[in-house]
């Protein structure tokens, strides 16, 4: 293997890793301050990438980098809105449920939001070319780098920075921090404990819904888009430990290292080396890379 193999593979492994952080950023963060598995994450990352395709579609600018940024941004904001609907109807009552229960619950939720999207943008495929700006590749001495892969690899750092910055620097997020350790003293202390869980779940729905804006021009749309992200965002935050945003972090580059590394020594094997290696981590170390024994 040369150098611009090993360039190649670090690529591939850096794209894989930071698109399924991208999903997995909100879902640990929800259950990180909730403390709720909410297996239909991957279906309101869907509703995101067909909403910012929607949206591009009518503005009739695919091909326009201010357009495509613009679409993540509504597809966010637009799927954070659907996220306090979602917490007023079904995660509140699902407070202090059996685990079992609450999965059995959001899977259910997983099976709405696709059957929503069947009705809504039908059973066809659709794919949408990356911006003028990110279309393309750079040439690094043998090696071929894309530019929308520098672009996911770019997003998904920013998005890392700017949560641990906002959970350790800011007010808001040592509040978020706080109730997530302990509600009960913190409702003592006189903060408002339901107002910060429903700006948090805000925060998680919207950043599935910038996600599937984001990812859009990475991946085709289709009904079963979102089981497939869901599986390997959980995966995410498993091994780098359940809640942990740095684990999440470290989790995805790790097994995005081991995926494309597997992919490049068994071609034929899709998906088996990512099984894998979660399942001898888990093993070694059940309660994920950054998380703590219970």
């Amino acid at each position: 293997m040369g150098p611009a193999d090993i360039l190649t593979l670090l690529v591939n492994s850096l794209t894989w890793a930071m698109a399924t952080f991208l999903v997995a950023a909100g879902l640990t963060l929800l259950f990180g301050t909730l403390h709720i598995l909410n297996f239909s994450h991957g279906g309101f990352f869907m509703i995101g990438a067909y909403a910012a395709y929607s949206l591009a579609q009518a503005l009739g600018s695919s091909g326009s980098m201010a357009v495509y940024l613009f679409g993540s941004l509504v597809a966010g904001l637009a799927v954070a809105l659907l996220g306090l609907v979602v917490d007023r109807l079904v995660l509140r009552r699902l407070a202090g449920v059996e685990d079992a229960y609450v999965l059995i619950a959001t899977y259910a939720l997983l099976l709405v939001c696709e059957g929503a999207t069947k009705l809504v943008w039908g059973l066809k495929y659709h794919s949408v070319t990356p911006p003028q700006s990110l279309d393309g590749a750079w040439m690094l001495g043998q090696a071929v780098v894309p530019r929308l892969s520098l672009f996911i690899i770019a997003a998904g750092f920013v998005t890392y920075i700017a949560l641990e910055l906002f959970l350790n620097r800011t007010k808001g997020g040592r509040l978020v921090k706080a109730i997530a350790a302990d509600p009960w003293m913190a409702r003592l202390l006189g903060v408002n404990v339901r107002l910060v869980y429903t700006l948090t779940v805000a925060l998680g729905f919207g950043l599935a819904g910038l996600a599937g804006g984001l990812l859009l021009a990475n991946q085709a749309l289709s009904p079963s888009l979102a089981s497939g992200f869901v599986i390997y965002a959980f995966g995410v935050i498993i091994v780098g430990g359940m809640g942990s945003i740095s684990g999440a972090f470290i989790g995805s580059i790790l097994l995005g290292l081991i995926d494309a590394a597997g992919q490049w020594v068994l071609p034929g094997l899709p998906g088996l080396p990512f099984f894998a290696a979660l399942t001898l981590i888990l093993l070694l170390r059940p309660q994920g890379l950054m998380g703590r024994r219970q």
